[in-house]
């Protein structure tokens, strides 16, 4: 009995040591990252509630402007492709929200959809940009409807990329990495240990092609999770409580509106497409039958293009 759990003893260790070296991944340095994903043309603002901003601001200043927000444990590199485009012709705003990327924590820990829908009208205040188009994918388009809501004499235009807030807008695969931030149990242990591979295993649950994920996103993703206080966010953002929009609150958007999906999407369903399209007075659907849930990281050039298309119809019509 007793050499039998002496060598328990051992695996047991010896497991401990190997799901160390398998997991453990300490926050990185800040300026580091910031060398790394920070470069120009980004800014490090501080808006008037004290809250730091990492964000990029490209394009003509005279020009219509567009505002585009990411997604959960996302940043402002996930619109790169569009940025590129859009740049050309339109000024485009893009940031990490609060609890992401470069930007970090937010100042009062306030991850509801007012406080995020308030710190993109913060910004565009310190801009002093008074109109645009607002954009968001996933938890941005959440964010985005609710801001298209509260200011309404603000925004010009609404982008809905996978935009989560419909009801009844079920997973059917929830990726891995959303699983375990949703697990009260893990959330401590998700501090220190965040392999790689789960976040690469979410990354490809979460597109239409897994197989176009490449190294460098999932190293991106990897890398700025882990800026300091962003895993503690995860856990503090998934308690707050999200209610679905109804019918008689979403018809109040009254501006022309773009609802784009990856029908590949195993997060938010192309129900919530339909529902969207159906319930907003003034919108137009697109529909990617072999996309997923982040449509433009994973075809910026076909999806920014219909973008354009629906930004050119909409000039016409004023």
């Amino acid at each position: 009995m007793r050499k039998f759990l002496k060598w328990l003893l051992i695996l047991i260790v010896v497991a401990v040591i190997a799901l160390g070296i398998w997991g453990y991944a300490p926050d990185r340095d800040v300026q580091e990252l910031r060398d790394e994903y920070g470069q120009a043309p980004s800014q490090y603002v501080e808006l008037p509630s004290g809250q730091n901003i990492h964000l990029r601001d490209e394009g003509p200043r005279g020009a219509p402007a567009i505002l585009l927000l990411h997604g959960s444990s996302a940043s402002l590199h996930t619109w790169q492709q569009w940025a590129e485009v859009l740049s050309r012709d339109y000024r485009v705003i893009r940031y990490d929200q609060p609890g992401h990327g470069l930007t970090g924590p937010h100042v009062d820990r306030d991850y509801t959809v007012k406080g995020y829908s308030d710190t993109a009208a913060a910004v565009m205040q310190y801009l002093g940009i008074e109109q645009y188009i607002i954009g968001g994918n996933s938890m941005g388009g959440w964010v985005a409807w609710n801001h298209a809501l509260a200011y309404p004499d603000n925004v010009a235009g609404l982008i809905l990329v996978d935009a989560s807030g419909a009801p009844d807008a079920n997973p059917r695969k929830l990726p891995i990495g959303f699983k375990l931030a949703n697990s009260a149990a893990m959330r401590p242990l998700m501090r220190i240990f965040t392999p790689r591979s789960i976040i690469e295993s979410s990354l490809e649950t979460s597109v239409g092609d897994p197989s176009k994920i490449t190294d460098a996103q999932v190293d991106r993703y990897w890398n700025l999770i882990r800026y300091p206080g962003n895993r503690e966010a995860i856990g503090e953002r998934g308690d707050v409580k999200r209610e679905p929009v109804t019918p008689e609150r979403i018809k109040n958007i009254q501006v022309p509106t773009l609802v784009m999906w990856g029908a590949k999407d195993t997060l938010i369903p192309v129900s919530a497409a339909e529902w969207f399209d159906t319930h907003i007075p003034n919108s137009t659907a697109i529909i990617y039958d072999d996309l997923g849930h982040i449509p433009m990281e994973e075809d910026g050039a076909r999806t920014v293009r219909d973008v354009i298309k629906w930004m050119a119809d909409m000039a016409e019509q004023q």
